[in-house]
């Protein structure tokens, strides 16, 4: 894969609990430090905007090397179907879907690095970009199944997720 090339990936699990359910307690990015390995915490800029499709929100995360922050908008919000948001307005865009499954909700987490990203990181970093975008994809790969039982784990020991299964 080229430097320039579009980089994304997903995985999913399924969580017994109901999408809206999955769908209120992912688009609290309030909540984001619970299940992130990366991001420690996140608040919105606004909070009359919260939640909503141009909504910005900032994050701060970690890495034993690292600590930086994020502003991302939020650019779907559809109940109980998707939530999803760009980092920077048009780098990185990462997601959540919900799909309704025999025994609960299939969720799906998804991440892309989106061009402006890649010309981003190429402008910032020079000739280590190639490297640094490799590390951020890795990053990528590594944290999103941690994400994914992490949630899973809260959803399901959550005494509303059991009795919203069955709406």
């Amino acid at each position: 894969m080229s430097e320039t090339s579009i980089r994304s990936h997903q995985e999913s699990v399924i969580v017994e609990a109901s999408a809206a359910f999955l769908y209120e307690l992912l688009s609290d990015i309030t909540r984001t430090g619970e299940w992130s390995p990366v991001c420690t915490s996140c608040w919105w800029d606004d909070d009359a905007e919260a939640g909503r499709v141009g909504a910005w929100f900032t994050g701060h995360n970690e890495l034993p090397h690292r600590t930086w922050e994020t502003r991302s908008e939020v650019v779907t919000a559809e109940h109980g179907r998707e939530f999803a948001w760009v980092v920077g307005g048009s780098f990185v865009r990462w997601g959540f879907s919900f799909t309704a499954a025999e025994t609960g909700t299939i969720l799906t987490e998804s991440w892309e690095f989106l061009p402006d990203g890649i010309a981003m990181f190429e402008d910032k970093f020079g000739e280590d970009a190639h490297a640094q975008i490799l590390d951020r994809t890795q990053q990528a790969f590594d944290g999103i199944p941690k994400t994914l039982a992490a949630i899973k784990r809260i959803a399901e020991i959550s005494s509303d997720a059991g009795a919203q299964t069955q709406s």
